[in-house]
This record gives structure tokens, C-alpha cells and sequence, in this order.
């Protein structure tokens, strides 16, 4: 398995920390990208959903997040982390996981790789070194998943109900801007809407529609607060029949009108 392969003018490492309960729907509402990410929680401990399985995590995990994979993460006041954007995938697996890091030497071993990355990231780095780096991070992964304890592995994704689940939220993350319910994507999948209502429940404690509103939630979230696009635009952009529809939808999600969501968040950067 070759993992190192990635286009360093895009490798990017964000901090992962708490916001507060105005920024909750930056980490843990439904959402998916286009590039890969990993994410490395190094203090606190809270609950992750990827692909429709919610897992605890805690300091000293991995988690990888494959492109086009729904994801959450619970981000409380004792949690410190970082996430790395990965913006070629090539080579890596094609399903998430989660690696429980138990022994020291791993641990400090990860760390110094990320910090080396992080380093090289800077203005005055060199983001060759960058590249250098996370093509040792990419070893030290592959290493890692060869020799992971068995019992660290989360045998319920292997779970009929979990492979049910992954397979919906892959086709939420396609499609979340058409106007289609938690039916349409029921039949893609050859189930009842009951089946699947009661599969996510099993996997993640959450409806069917739940994770489909939530994917559709953040989506609005960040067109409204990192955009100039009209509430009206951006209604039609997510399928709703109507501005007033759309409007309704959001104020019982996030208690309040789309345009007082976006005048108490920053300053819209794009159109």
C-alpha cells in the first residue's frame, strides 16, 4: 500500500479545539469533502460518527475520513486535536479507521511527525520538507494498521446493518441538494424506509432523516457564514421548494432565521 503520493500546495493542518455552543455545527454537524482528512486527538475524549458508526475516541487516536465520507465529531471544552487535509488519497484505504495508539513509542512518534508537518507548514517552512514528512506520517500509518491489535479493531462496520448505513450516507453525501427523503434513498438502497430507520439507529443512535437534515443543516450553516450568496440562492442550491421552506427548516434546526444566523457570525469572505 502506497500512501505517499499528495499534492504538498494543498496539504493543510488545522486545530481541532472547542468552539462553543455557536460554532457546535463546525465539528458535529453531518458533513463531507471532496480530499481526505485525519484526525488526531491528542487530549479529551468524546464520540465520532463516520459513515453512520458512532465510536468514543480519546487522546492518542487516529481516525481517518476517506473523500466523500459523512463525518461528525463531538468537540467538548477537554478536547485538543489536529486535522490534516489530505488533498490526494491515492494509495491510502478506501474505508475509515480508527487507530487506538496504546504504547508510548508510537505515540511520541506520531506526534513528532505531525509537529514536523505543521513545522514545514509555516511561512517560512518549506512545504518539500512538508511533503517529506507526511510521507513518513504515511509509513508510520501503514506500519500501524499492519501491526494494530486485534482488539482495537471495531468489528461492528463489518455488521450488515453498517454496511447498510455507510452505503445510505455515501449516497447522502452525493446527493443531499436534491429534494429527495429518507424513501427515495431507501428504495436506491432496495430496503424499507423502516429498515433503514432502524439500521441507523443501531449504528449511530440517530434517524435516517436525522443524518440526512444534518448534512443538509451544515451545508446552509457554511453558505450562510463563509459566503455572500442570497438566503434565496442558496434555498434553491439545497432543493427546497422555497425560500419561506427553507427559512422554516433552518429556524427549527438552529433556532433562528437564516439571517441572523449569518449577521452573528464573521464577516461573509465569498461570494
Amino acid at each position: 500500500m502506497n500512501m505517499m503520493s499528495t499534492d504538498h500546495a494543498a496539504l493543510a493542518l488545522a486545530t481541532l479545539t472547542h468552539g462553543g455552543p455557536a460554532s457546535r455545527w463546525r465539528t458535529e454537524a453531518m458533513r463531507s469533502h471532496s480530499t481526505a482528512r485525519l484526525i488526531h486527538i491528542t487530549k479529551g475524549q468524546g464520540r465520532i460518527t463516520v459513515a453512520g458508526l458512532t465510536n468514543g475516541y480519546g487522546p492518542n487516536n487516529l481516525i481517518y475520513i476517506p473523500p466523500h465520507t459523512m463525518y461528525g465529531i463531538e468537540v467538548g471544552p477537554t478536547v485538543f486535536g489536529q486535522i490534516l487535509s489530505l488533498p490526494d488519497a491515492t494509495g491510502w484505504p478506501d474505508a475509515p479507521f480508527h487507530l487506538r495508539l496504546l504504547d508510548v513509542v508510537p505515540q511520541k512518534e506520531l506526534v513528532s511527525l505531525i509537529e514536523a508537518i505543521e513545522r514545514e507548514l509555516q511561512p517560512n517552512g518549506d512545504h518539500r520538507a512538508a511533503l517529506c514528512h507526511f510521507g513518513l506520517l504515511a509509513i508510520f500509518v501503514e506500519r500501524q494498521l499492519a501491526n494494530r491489535n486485534p482488539t482495537t479493531i471495531d468489528a461492528r462496520r463489518n455488521t450488515a446493518a453498517a454496511k447498510l448505513v455507510a452505503q445510505y450516507t455515501t449516497l447522502i453525501a452525493q446527493d443531499f441538494r436534491s429534494d429527495r427523503g429518507v424513501a427515495s434513498f431507501a428504495a436506491a438502497l432496495g430496503v424499507t424506509p423502516t429498515h433503514l430507520a432502524r439500521s441507523c439507529r443501531q449504528t449511530c443512535g440517530r434517524s435516517a432523516l436525522s443524518l440526512l437534515n444534518d448534512r443538509i443543516h451544515y451545508e446552509a450553516c457554511t453558505l450562510l457564514r463563509d459566503t455572500t450568496i442570497p438566503v434565496q440562492d442558496i434555498a434553491k442550491r439545497l432543493g427546497f421548494s422555497s425560500p419561506a421552506y427553507f427559512t422554516r427548516s433552518f429556524q427549527e434546526k438552529s433556532g433562528q432565521a437564516p439571517t441572523d444566523f449569518r449577521r452573528k457570525g464573521a464577516a461573509p469572505a465569498r461570494a
